[in-house]
C-alpha cells in the first residue's frame, strides 16, 4: 500500500480547499468561479468554460463538486452532478437536456497517467447525476478523477481502492453525522479530510428537511433560506445546499465515502411508510419518502443496484476491506415496525415509553424488518474478517432513561429501544456465530458514547459481547447532558458519554486493535473552529469492550 511519500501527500492536499470563504449572509454562493484547491501547486481547479458553453449561457457546472464511493478492491463509485444554477426553483440545477460527461482515472494527480476514461450521461431523470462504476483498477492505492461537461473541467476527486481480499494492511477511518447547516459550520468535515481518512462513513442525518423557525430562529447561524422539503425540487435544492458547503466539498474530494442514512433525509423520526404525524396519510407520505429517497441516491456515489424504485430504495449492504475488516451498512428507517406506544393523540416521534406499554416487547416487531434481519445474521455467519463493523445510525445500547415530564421510568421509542426483540436477535447471532471483533458505530443522539453491548441487557455481570462507538453532530443541537448524566448510574454498561461536543470520530485499525478517538471542534458558529481529542478509546483484537487509552 501507498501508506507514505509524494503520491499520499496528494490525497492530503485535497482537504486544504479555500481557509475563508466570505459570511454567508443565506443567499446563493456565487458560482461564477471555481474555489481554487489550495496545497495543490499542480493544478488550480478554474472552470475551463468554452466560448460554446458561454454563449449559450452556462456557468460552472461543477458546483456540487465531487465524490467516490463504496470501494471495491477492482474499483470504486464515481460521482458529480451537473448544477450550473445548484438552487434553481425547478430543482434541476440550472439544466433541462441529457448533458454527455467525460471522466477519468489516473494514478498521478497531473492527470498524466490516466488507466480509465469514459462517458456517462447526465439525466434530468436523475436531476443530472453521474454515477460511474469505475473497475479494472489496482487493490489498496489512491486514485485520482475528474470530471468534464459542457465546456468546463471538474475540481480533481481522490480516493482509494479497497485492499486486496486477504490483505490485514492497517488503515484509518473516519464517521460523521447529523450536520444541520443552519446550526453551524462544517468544520468538523475539514478537519477529518485533514487526517487523510481512507474511507469515511456518513451515518445519517446528512441533510435536515426542515428549517427552523419560530423563536429558536433567532440561533440560526445560516439560513438555508427554504421552508421544509416535501418534493423532489426541495430535496434537491437541500442536498444542493449543503454540497455548496467547501468543507463538505472537500471531504469528499479527498477520500471515499461510504453513506446510509437515519429520518433526516426524509422527515424527523418517521418509521417505514408511517409520517411522525397522524394527519397525514401513508399514500401522501410515500410520495414524499420517494422523492427524499431519490433526492439522496442522486446526490450519493452509490451503484445502479441502489437506485430507488419508487418510494423504496435498497440501501443495506456489506463491504470488504481486504480481510481486516467487513463493514455491515444497515438501514433502520425503511422496514422498521410503526413506532411502540404511539401516545394518545395519534403522534408517532419518538418519547420514553409508558410503565405500562406492552408493544415494546413484542417479538414480532422489528426494526430492520425480517429481510434485513435474515440477511446480516447471515453474513455474521460467514464472516471471516478480522473485524466486523456494524455501522448503522443510532445508538443500539439500551438506555433507561426517566420521562422529563412526570420522571417515570422508560425507554426511547424511536430508537433500538423500541425494539428489543430486534436487538436481542441481533446480538444473539453475533454470539451464535462467534463472529470476530464486532464493533458498532452510530449517530443521531448528537453525543459522544462508548459502550458494552451484553449478552443480558439486565444483567451488568453478564458477557461483553460487542463494543459500541456513537459519533456526536457535526453541527446539530446536542442533548440535555445533565438529565442523561443523572441517568448514567442506572446504565452501568456506558462507558463514556459526552453531550456538549461537535465533531466526529477517527478511527485506526490494525490487526492487533482498534483505537477510536473522539474529536471535537472548539466552536460550530466559528468557520475557522479548531480540533482537539476529547479521549481516545481501544479495543484489542479478541477481547470486546473499550478501554480508555
Amino acid at each position: 500500500m501507498l501508506r507514505s511519500g509524494s503520491l499520499q501527500s496528494w490525497c492530503s492536499g485535497m482537504s486544504d480547499l479555500q481557509k475563508t470563504p466570505s459570511a454567508n449572509t443565506g443567499a446563493p454562493p456565487d458560482h461564477g468561479r471555481r474555489r481554487v484547491l489550495a496545497g495543490l501547486g499542480l493544478l488550480v481547479a478554474t472552470p475551463l468554460l468554452s466560448p460554446f458553453a458561454r454563449a449559450r449561457g452556462f456557468d460552472d457546472p461543477f458546483t456540487l463538486g465531487v465524490a467516490a464511493g463504496d470501494p471495491l478492491a477492482d474499483g470504486m463509485v464515481l460521482w458529480t452532478r451537473l448544477a450550473p444554477q445548484p438552487l434553481a426553483a425547478d430543482g434541476l440545477g440550472g439544466l433541462r437536456e441529457a448533458v454527455p460527461v467525460r471522466w477519468s482515472v489516473a494514478t498521478d494527480p497531473g492527470m498524466a497517467q490516466v488507466v480509465q476514461r469514459g462517458v456517462a450521461t447526465a439525466h434530468p431523470r436523475w436531476g443530472h447525476s453521474v454515477h460511474v462504476e469505475v473497475s479494472g483498477l489496482q487493490p489498496g492505492r489512491p486514485y485520482w478523477y475528474r470530471f468534464e461537461a459542457l465546456g468546463a473541467q471538474s475540481p480533481l476527486g481522490c480516493a482509494r481502492t479497497a485492499p486486496a481480499p486477504g490483505s490485514l494492511a492497517e488503515a484509518r477511518f473516519g464517521f460523521v453525522s447529523c450536520s444541520h447547516w443552519e446550526q453551524g459550520y462544517f468544520s468538523a468535515y475539514r478537519h477529518l479530510a485533514a487526517e487523510q481518512p481512507d474511507l469515511v462513513f456518513f451515518l445519517g442525518d446528512y441533510i435536515y428537511e426542515y428549517s427552523i423557525k419560530g423563536e429558536a430562529a433567532a440561533q440560526v447561524v445560516r439560513p438555508h433560506g427554504s421552508g421544509d422539503c416535501l418534493d423532489l425540487a426541495g430535496y434537491r435544492n437541500r442536498y444542493a445546499l449543503y454540497r455548496t458547503d467547501p468543507d463538505l466539498q472537500a471531504l469528499h474530494a479527498t477520500a471515499a465515502c461510504v453513506a446510509t442514512w437515519d429520518d433526516h433525509e426524509v422527515q424527523n423520526d418517521y418509521a417505514n411508510r408511517w409520517s411522525q404525524d397522524p394527519k397525514i396519510p401513508t399514500a401522501q407520505f410515500l410520495r414524499r419518502r420517494a422523492a427524499a429517497y431519490q433526492a439522496m441516491y442522486e446526490h450519493f456515489p452509490l451503484r445502479a443496484q441502489h437506485r430507488p424504485r419508487g418510494a423504496n430504495m435498497r440501501l443495506y449492504r456489506a463491504l470488504d476491506y481486504g480481510a481486516l475488516a467487513r463493514f455491515f451498512v444497515l438501514d433502520g428507517r425503511q422496514y422498521r415496525n410503526e413506532q411502540p406506544c404511539i401516545l394518545p393523540n395519534g403522534w408517532r416521534g419518538g418519547h420514553v415509553s409508558a410503565a405500562d406499554c406492552t408493544d415494546i416487547d413484542d417479538p414480532s416487531r422489528s426494526m430492520l424488518g425480517a429481510a434485513q434481519e435474515r440477511w446480516l445474521h447471515a453474513g455474521f455467519a460467514r464472516s471471516s474478517a478480522r473485524w466486523n463493523v456494524i455501522a448503522q445510525d443510532l445508538l443500539v445500547a439500551p438506555l433507561v432513561q426517566r420521562d422529563p415530564k412526570d420522571g417515570h421510568l422508560g425507554h426511547w421509542t424511536d430508537g433500538w429501544d423500541g425494539y428489543p426483540a430486534t436487538r436481542e436477535r441481533m446480538l444473539r447471532a453475533i454470539a451464535d456465530s462467534k463472529l470476530r471483533n464486532p464493533v458498532f458505530w452510530g449517530g443521531d443522539i448528537h453525543s459522544y458514547w462508548v459502550t458494552d453491548l451484553k449478552a443480558d441487557a439486565a444483567d451488568p455481570q453478564s458477557q461483553t459481547l460487542a463494543t459500541e462507538f456513537v459519533g456526536s453532530s457535526v453541527t446539530s443541537n446536542g442533548p440535555p447532558s445533565e438529565a442523561i448524566v443523572q441517568m448514567l448510574p442506572n446504565n452501568p454498561h456506558v462507558r463514556y458519554f459526552e453531550g456538549r461536543q461537535r465533531g466526529y470520530v477517527s478511527v485506526s485499525l490494525s490487526q492487533a486493535r482498534m483505537e477510536t478517538r473522539l474529536q471535537a471542534i472548539s466552536e460550530r458558529s466559528d468557520r475557522l473552529a479548531t480540533v482537539s481529542t476529547l479521549k481516545r478509546f481501544v479495543v484489542e483484537d479478541g477481547r470486546a469492550g473499550a478501554v480508555e487509552a
